[in-house]
């Protein structure tokens, strides 16, 4: 199957890189017209925002959780040009500081996932990034993962079905709609 990932991604010069990249070209090109419809609706609000991080090795993934600024030992949905963290923009500084619940409302009008929730306010979790956006839901993320999964320009995880199995399970046409990836586990990205 010919993705972004495989395309674009796999093919970079920094694809193994230890770095932190924020180079909007490594998302995926409607991932990145929405990420870009979030920071000019911030800054019309009169927020400043930057994207931070883009892109993400394992290699990254490994030294952030050596670092303890990570719970994840395994990258995610950043490798896939599906996800990215924005950051508060003080004089051309990235900042974490302060309430990030603006994020998710912009996030979710824009059709893309936030780690504050993860696409499901009403549910506790034990795990929040509010300052990460990706379009993929957690229940997709296996199949991304795996390879068998990749968005098209038409998918909207905020309209997804957030148990892809259940849906799969109770009706044949959602099943031949629909890949049903396996059980998905919660994970930054």
């Amino acid at each position: 199957m010919s993705t972004f990932y495989n395309d674009v991604i796999q093919k970079d010069p920094r694809f193994e890189s230890g770095t932190r990249i924020d180079d909007l070209a490594l998302l995926e090109p409607k991932t990145r017209q929405l990420v870009q419809q979030i920071i000019e609706a911030a800054q019309q609000m009169g927020i400043d925002l930057m994207v931070y991080e883009t892109y993400r090795s394992q290699a990254r993934q490994e030294e952030l959780f050596d670092s303890g600024a990570t719970r994840l030992r395994s990258v995610g949905v950043h490798t896939y040009g599906l996800a990215c963290d924005i950051v508060r923009a003080i004089r051309g500084e990235p900042s974490w500081k302060g309430d990030f619940s603006f994020l998710g409302q912009l996030a979710h009008s824009s059709g893309l996932i936030w780690g504050g929730d993860w696409g499901d306010p009403d549910r506790q979790h034990g795990f929040v990034d509010p300052v990460h956006v990706q379009r993929c839901t957690l229940a997709r993320q296996p199949a991304l993962f795996a390879g068998t999964w990749y968005p098209d320009d038409a998918y909207n995880p905020c309209t997804d079905d957030p148990h892809p199995l259940f849906a799969a399970a109770t009706s044949p046409a959602a099943a031949r709609s629909k890949p049903a990836p396996a059980a998905g586990r919660k994970q930054k990205s």
